[in-house]
């Protein structure tokens, strides 16, 4: 499970938005400001089943498969798309451009397809973003 413990920033039907609190590891981290920027206003909407009210510290919790899943729909699906528009746009440069203009259109496919394919993945996260099944759920009220 990958957990954070953040404070409910608002709470409306079901639903909260968390502030997610840097860790103490995170001070060490060359990456801290990017994660966790200074005066950033982010929050993750997460579901609120334990009725958590603005102001409480709370634990929330990510299931590691949805966490996977969502990384590989959006890097895997891409990178596969990139590399097989790029084998087919190398054999058709090949076949109508010849050798000099081969990798000219293997790179152009490759990137054409890969815009596409993150087009598809938006529509996608559109229809998703109405369900529960990728959010982060509170599973305790620390205070």
């Amino acid at each position: 499970m990958i957990e954070e413990e953040g404070i409910v920033m608002e709470a409306a039907g079901g639903m909260a938005k968390v502030s997610i609190l840097a860790k103490s590891a995170c001070e060490k981290c060359a990456s801290a400001g990017v994660c966790h920027p200074e005066g950033d206003d982010s929050y993750l909407e997460a579901a609120n089943p334990l009725n958590a009210k603005k102001g409480q510290k709370v634990k929330v919790v990510l299931a590691p498969q949805v966490f996977l899943k969502a990384s590989i729909i959006l890097y895997g699906i891409p990178m596969a798309v990139f590399v097989a528009a790029a084998i087919i746009g190398k054999n058709v440069g090949l076949k109508y451009g010849g050798e000099a203009q081969s990798d000219l259109w293997a790179f152009l496919s490759g990137m054409a397809f890969m815009l596409v394919s993150f087009f598809f993945i938006r529509r996608y996260n559109r229809k998703v973003e109405k369900t529960q099944e990728y959010k982060p759920v509170i599973v305790e009220i620390l205070g």
